[in-house]
This record gives C-alpha cells, sequence and structure tokens, in this order.
C-alpha cells in the first residue's frame, strides 16, 4: 500500500480513483492481428505460467499496435513472477534460458520447443533513477508498473484471452490521436531524459496534425531539455533516426530546436530548419525514401557541422561519410551533360563503389532530381584500364611523376566520356610527359625525397 501511496503523490486524486476502477477494463480483442500471434509455443509457455499461478500479459508497444489493428513485429510479455521463480519454473519444465544479461531488470529470454523465443520481463518499479538509468524493485502489482512507463499509449497490458488492461486512459488516447505523458510529465522526463525523443516520435506516428502539441507537455520538455545533454549519443541518435524518417519530420523537428534541444542533441547554433522542410517536402512529394543521415544533412551547413555532430552522435561511419558526401555535393552542378558530374563522381571515389553509388543516389533523391536517379542507376561505372604497370612498360620514370600521369591520362578518359580505349590512352603518354615539368619530379628524387608510393 506504502508504494500505491508514493504514486499517488504524482497524479491528482481524481485521476487516482479514475485509474483505480479501471484496473480491468471491459473491453477484448479479438481482432485477426491478436489471433495471429498464438502459435502451439505461445501456448505452451501461457500454459506453463497458469500451471505455476503467474500471471503473464502482453506489454508496451505491441498492445498499441493491437489496438490500432495493426500486426507487431514482436511481442514483449510481463509477468508477476520474479526472474528466480521464472528460472527455477523454466528448468524444471525443460526450458532452455538464452541471456542472462537481462536478468538485473527483470528480463528471461525462454525458447520454446526449440522453435521461438519470448523476452519475459517481471513487473517492476524505479525505485530510484538519475535521468539515464534506473535501481529497479520488483513488484506483483501491474498499476505500480504501468506509471513507470513513459507514454499513455505505451502503458498498457493484454491479457492472452484480449482482456486489456489500461490504467492511464491509453486506449481513448489512441483514439483520440492524442500522446500524453503518464501522470506528471517533468516526473517522467525527469526519470529519463531521452522521454523527450521518444515523446516526438511517437507524436509523428499517432498524431494527425504535425503541430498540435499540448502546451503544459512542450512546457514540461522545455524545462527539462538540459538533461538530454547525459543521454548517450548513441541512445540520442537511435531515437533521432526515427523522428527524421517519420511522419511531420520536418515540423517535428523545427519544434525540437524551438524548445532548446539542439545544442544538447549535437546540432549547430544555426541548424538550416528551412532546408530541412523543403527536402523532407520535396522527398514526401516524390514518394521517395530518404536515409535518416541524408535528412540529417539538410540541418547542417558544413563538413565541420557533421563532424561536430558525429562526435556527438557517434554515427557509423557509413552514416558519417554519407552526411560529408551530401552537404559537399548537394548544390547545383551546371553541365551540359548532366549526368557527367556524377559519373565523375563515382569514378574518383576513394569509397567503396557501392557506398559511393549509395551516396550519388542519396544526393539526387535530396535534390529531387528523379529522372537523373534512374539515368544513374541505369549506368554502369566503368573501369579505368590504365594502371601503374602499364605506365612502367611504356618506360613512365617511376615514383610520383607516375602518380601525375595516371591522373593526366584519367581526366582524358573522363573528358572523352569514357570511350577511349587502353591502347590510345598508352599512346597519349610521351605527349602527356611533354606538358608536365619532369626534372621538378628528378629533382625531389635526387634530394632522396620519399616517394608516395
Amino acid at each position: 500500500m506504502e508504494r500505491l501511496l508514493s504514486v499517488v503523490k504524482t497524479l491528482r486524486i481524481s485521476q487516482f480513483n479514475h485509474f483505480l476502477s479501471r484496473r480491468t477494463m471491459a473491453t477484448k480483442l479479438d481482432s485477426p492481428q491478436f489471433k495471429s500471434l498464438f502459435c502451439p509455443e505461445l501456448e505452451s509457455l501461457s500454459q506453463l505460467f497458469l500451471k505455476n499461478n503467474y500471471e503473464i500479459r502482453i506489454a508496451g508497444g505491441a498492445v498499441r499496435d493491437l489496438l490500432q489493428n495493426k500486426t507487431p513485429a514482436d511481442i514483449d510479455l510481463a509477468t508477476t513472477a520474479t526472474p528466480d521463480q521464472m528460472k527455477k519454473m523454466f528448468n524444471d519444465a525443460g526450458v532452455r534460458m538464452l541471456n542472462m544479461k537481462g536478468e538485473e531488470h527483470g528480463t528471461i529470454t525462454a525458447r520454446i520447443n526449440d522453435k521461438e523465443n519470448y523476452e519475459v520481463t517481471t513487473l517492476r518499479i524505479d525505485k530510484v533513477t538519475d535521468g539515464r538509468h534506473a535501481e529497479v524493485e520488483f513488484t506483483t502489482d501491474w498499476l505500480l508498473d504501468a506509471n513507470r512507463r513513459d507514454l499513455t499509449i505505451n502503458s498498457m497490458f493484454l491479457g492472452l484471452d484480449g482482456s486489456v488492461y489500461d490504467f492511464f486512459n491509453g486506449t481513448q488516447d489512441l483514439a483520440d490521436k492524442k500522446v500524453r505523458f503518464v501522470g506528471d510529465a517533468v516526473g517522467r522526463i525527469q526519470e529519463d531524459y531521452l522521454r523527450i525523443l521518444r515523446y516526438f516520435r511517437f507524436y509523428g506516428r499517432i498524431s494527425e496534425e504535425s503541430n498540435a502539441h499540448d502546451d503544459d507537455t512542450i512546457e514540461a520538455i522545455k524545462q527539462n531539455v538540459d538533461g538530454m545533454a547525459r543521454i548517450s549519443g548513441e541512445r540520442v541518435w537511435t531515437e533521432l533516426k526515427k523522428i527524421l524518417i517519420g511522419r511531420f519530420a520536418g515540423d517535428l523537428t523545427a519544434r525540437m530546436v524551438e524548445v532548446g534541444l539542439g545544442p544538447h542533441i549535437g546540432l549547430p547554433s544555426n541548424p538550416n530548419i528551412v532546408e530541412l522542410k523543403s527536402v523532407f517536402a520535396r522527398s514526401q512529394e516524390n514518394k521517395v525514401e530518404l536515409q535518416s543521415a541524408t535528412l540529417l544533412a539538410s540541418l547542417l551547413n558544413s563538413q565541420e557541422d557533421v563532424m561536430a555532430l558525429h562526435g556527438r552522435l557517434k554515427l557509423s561511419g557509413f552514416e558519417r561519410d554519407l552526411c560529408l558526401f551530401v552537404v559537399t555535393h548537394r548544390e547545383d552542378k551546371p553541365d551540359p551533360k548532366p549526368l557527367r558530374p556524377y559519373q565523375w563522381l563515382e569514378v574518383d571515389a576513394k569509397s567503396k563503389p557501392k557506398d559511393t553509388r549509395q551516396f550519388i543516389e542519396e544526393v539526387l533523391k535530396y535534390r529531387g532530381d528523379l529522372e537523373l536517379l534512374e539515368l544513374y542507376r541505369d549506368w554502369e561505372a566503368p573501369k579505368f584500364p590504365v594502371t601503374g604497370h602499364h605506365l612502367k612498360e611504356s618506360g613512365c620514370p617511376p615514383g610520383k611523376l607516375m602518380s601525375v600521369v595516371l591522373g593526366k591520362l584519367k581526366e582524358k578518359w573522363k573528358l572523352a566520356d569514357f570511350q577511349v580505349e587502353l591502347a590510345d590512352l598508352l599512346k597519349a603518354i610521351p605527349e602527356v610527359l611533354e606538358d608536365v615539368d619532369v626534372t621538378k619530379f628528378e629533382d625531389r628524387s635526387k634530394k632522396g625525397e620519399k616517394r608516395p608510393f
């Protein structure tokens, strides 16, 4: 009872009386999506918990999805059994357990019939939180577990008989397309500041309007944006990338900057919101999907901005290089042959060919050049036919001079739209050498300077 009273401190008495009367709901799911979850493995797991007098229910996001008539990608299960009780029960039943690292947070993964894995987590409350991590205590009270969750639409449970357990009006919020924190927004945010980004992510998924936020919720976020600096870059990027490729990405990111989040998630002091909105709107109009790193680049003004953001978010190497490429090559490239600048980018690239093609395709989608994108996708980059071995056989002096000659021959090949044959390129070597001050390279060699290769 003491724990329950501690919850009341963060809630209005009227709310408390309301959810006490709603500890179970009359609502029952019987949808095709719900029925599709059941298989012999889940039935077997359910019977095992029932036999041992422990409750087990579907929790969180899967309930939200099912109430929207969506089939969840996976399901999380919650139970009144403690980790030790689950381990004994599974051992006695000969059930294999995997990945015991989750045990300290109450999660045991059971492999049923050597076919399906199910993560089952003990109901818990967060005793102590520091805005990033929580010290947990196990409980058998479903209300207390629901109260520690972030949003009302994520705080529901679903019995395996289809009964919905909704303590904070999440069902109605889903129907009304509202995103609200459970109880006191400030308290929920201060338990884990990443919930600020989760709010914006789920707003993009649930709301039907791009900018219909509750004023009190936005004020609670404004009061706590500094806490985001305590969250690891990896966790921030995991949420931010989902926002960037979700609905209302432009408007939501603009609102995030407006409430003061920008500096705490690595954005420059003057992120290019106008560009982001323009690029996002164009991608929606053209029905093309941009990678999250591509949209991220639209906010950035320079390569220095990219590297500063990378330092905060710890982007992958591919994401970092994609951002750098987009920032560098998104402007117009005037040429009588519009495809040629992008062809040259590919044949001159130092990165992996597969990555380079993705980078160029992202730039063309970013710009909205869909016709050029199709031309580029139909074009296969030729391989420059001349090698250092060819030059050596043709009498070209070794050292840095060889690299200069290769470069000039490659320019000749590119200007001819890659149509010059190997034999003709080799014949051009004497002409190329005549245009190069060979003595400059010879002098360096005589001085004993180290050659680059």
